[in-house]
């Protein structure tokens, strides 16, 4: 778990140290549960979407083994997947790992994937594809073969790599698996395709290809279309026009193209939400504000799924190392154990709690007393209260649910309180069809709930259907009815959270601190760290005051600091005399000596890098107006 290296860095900066250890691993165990749960949620998700290539794969090799002429001029075209996967490109590493090992395991073990970004040209892209279907080295040029030779025992020696040498090898592959072990007798359609199997190139990012790339691959291609069985599949993240705009009408008419969907980034939000977050089976929570951050920062800037659960860890690892008190952040029954080994210093931070302050404040005088003096007294409370929260859970999530099934397709109006949310709504304008319907999906929330409570209510909700079959009432009463005891419920169980004593040691608050981790503002932090490099290093030797920078300092840094001081235009040699002071001074050098202020050509040089540094950063350019100056571009501090 990446974010949680070393328990000694959990440990930094946290109040109790005797409760850290403890808290590290209540941690680490629940993100190990969260991160489980999300991988096993996302192979469900993208369980069709695979399971239809994986389909298609073996559809495209099976008509490359008919005889008819249908399939024989369909076999002239390279089978082509148009994989149709959203703009949440960080999410597509995960689903092209799961389709290559899928395929490797059930159609092909010759599997490639390639990226944009390692395919600059059409000999870098052969290059990958042989690689990674031969598991060997392919050698492109001339003067890099002399020097793998030496040091590559498994190098496939070629000039020119080209696919006349992957259709031989395919062919030696082949042919070793038909003449392998004897067996059963098998019907020569299923011997066919066990023994000539697709050969498959994944594109994960085809909007980032060079289309002229793309474009003489496909015409390379489909030469060897006869002796090599090629499957591409296209991975998209706009429109399935790409393809149109990349590949002109005499390349695209080579491929032999079906498009699939897969589940939309938001379906996938609201299913990860769903069942890993609006849920009583994980003890940690989330507030209102922490989660409109995060799912704020999913709608505006990558849709990405994979960095929502990277915030929600950042949450976690945050509430962990921050809450002392979050060792009761865990299942209940160890809650409870935890509440009995709870130090002084802790229980001094549960009479602090906002939420406990409140809970005392509506309690009797001499109650009030013995739980802000008598620890033990405390402890037995805390451990019902502890018991209340997870019952709270227990019977908020359904109800939610249920609210929400019956309120989802209903035009939005302004809601007053929380207790009165269903009035705002208008149910009589349902049909008796439909409210019948909602009904029934209720019921069926509640059938999977384990709470006592909503047992109860779902026998209500089973007399009010029988009812209205015995007794055939109008069914405007048995709505309002339903209405009435659906309210009922809202009220009794969708309280706020904050309205729970204790609810502070499972839910984490901090929204303005996620906000700062996940809304990144290079400009600011950049700055920082050149204007103060102790804030980052930590090297004693970097501390300095009135915003001075140590002579100590990284180079870039004091150049960073020079340049501050400068106007528009900054003389190079200047700055570099100015610069050379500096680093003078930090070695101790005699400013009185004949050789103080000269420069030297290791100094030189670290100055010409300092200086390209901040022109990569963005803080300088060259400037034609005088070719020993440059150009500052920013103005101001942080």
């Amino acid at each position: 778990m990446s974010f949680f290296a070393t328990e000694s860095y959990f440990v930094q900066g946290c109040e109790d140290a005797e409760s850290s250890e403890t808290r590290f691993r209540l941690c680490q165990e629940l993100w190990d549960k969260i991160k489980t749960d999300t991988e096993v949620l996302q192979d469900e998700l993208n369980r069709k979407i695979l399971d239809s290539l994986l389909d298609f794969t073996r559809k495209c090799s099976s008509t490359r083994q008919n005889s008819d002429w249908a399939s024989q001029m369909r076999a002239s075209e390279i089978p082509t997947a148009a994989l149709m996967l959203g703009v949440n490109i960080p999410d597509h590493d995960m689903t092209f790992q799961s389709l290559s090992d899928m395929l490797k395991q059930s159609v092909s073990p010759h599997v490639a994937s390639v990226q944009a970004k390692e395919c600059g040209a059409l000999k870098h892209l052969m290059k990958k594809v042989l690689e990674r279907l031969m598991d060997t080295v392919v050698v492109v040029d001339d003067e890099d073969e002399e020097e793998n030779v030496e040091t590559s025992p498994r190098v496939h020696r070629s000039v020119h790599c080209s696919l006349g040498i992957l259709c031989d090898w395919y062919a030696a592959r082949t042919k070793k698996s038909a003449t392998g072990t004897p067996g059963k007798k098998r019907s020569s359609q299923v011997r066919d395709e066990q023994q000539q199997p697709p050969v498959v190139i994944i594109f994960k990012d085809l909007e980032a290809f060079n289309p002229r790339v793309l474009q003489d691959f496909i015409l390379i291609c489909s030469q060897y279309i006869d002796r090599l069985p090629l499957t591409f599949i296209f991975g998209i993240a706009t429109s399935p026009s790409t393809i149109q705009h990349m590949l002109p009408h005499s390349v695209s008419s080579l491929l032999c193209i079906e498009l699939f969907q897969s589940l939309s980034c938001t379906q996938h939000l609201a299913t990860v939400i769903d069942k890993l977050i609006l849920t009583s089976h994980i003890a940690f929570k989330l507030n209102g504000k922490v989660m409109q951050v995060l799912i704020g920062v999913f709608l505006y800037h990558d849709f990405s799924v994979r960095n929502f659960i990277k915030g929600l860890q950042l949450a976690l690892l945050e509430h962990f190392h921050s809450q002392p008190l979050s060792v009761l952040c865990c299942k209940k029954k160890k809650a409870l154990f935890n509440v009995t080994q709870l130090s002084k210093p802790n229980l001094d931070r549960i009479r602090q709690l906002p939420s406990f302050k409140r809970y005392v404040e509506k309690q009797e005088a001499q109650e009030q007393v013995n739980l802000m003096t008598d620890d033990s007294h405390l402890k037995e409370l805390c451990q019902q209260l502890i018991k209340d929260l997870h019952k709270y859970h227990k019977n908020y999530y359904p109800i939610l649910r249920c609210l929400h099934t019956l309120t989802s397709s209903l035009p939005r109006y302004p809601l007053g309180k929380q207790a009165r949310v269903l009035t705002c709504f208008p149910f009589r304008m349902l049909a008796k069809g439909e409210l019948v319907s909602l009904l029934q999906k209720c019921v069926e929330i509640l059938q999977l709930s384990k709470s006592k409570k909503m047992k109860n209510a779902l026998t209500l909700l089973e007399m009010n259907e029988s009812r209205r079959a015995k007794r055939l009432s109008p069914f405007e009463n048995l709505r309002n009815e339903a209405l009435k005891f659906i309210d009922n419920l809202v009220k009794s169980h969708l309280s706020p959270p904050e309205s729970q004593p204790l609810y502070e040691v499972c839910y984490y608050s901090s929204s303005a601190t996620v906000r700062r981790h996940l809304n990144a503002t290079p400009r600011t932090s950049i700055q920082a760290a050149l204007s103060n490099p102790y804030h980052y290093l930590q090297n004693d030797s970097l501390k300095s005051e009135d915003g001075t920078v140590s002579n100590a300092a990284p180079d870039i840094c004091i150049a960073y600091k020079l340049h501050l001081e400068c106007g528009r235009l900054i003389n190079l040699y200047d700055w570099l005399e100015a610069y050379s002071t500096v680093v003078l001074a930090a070695e101790g050098n005699d400013p009185d000596s004949e050789h103080f202020g000269k420069v030297d050509e290791v100094k030189h040089a670290r100055f010409i890098r300092a200086v390209s540094e901040l022109e990569f950063l963005g803080f300088i350019k060259s400037t034609k107006q005088k070719t020993d100056h440059v150009a500052r571009l920013t103005w101001g501090g942080c």
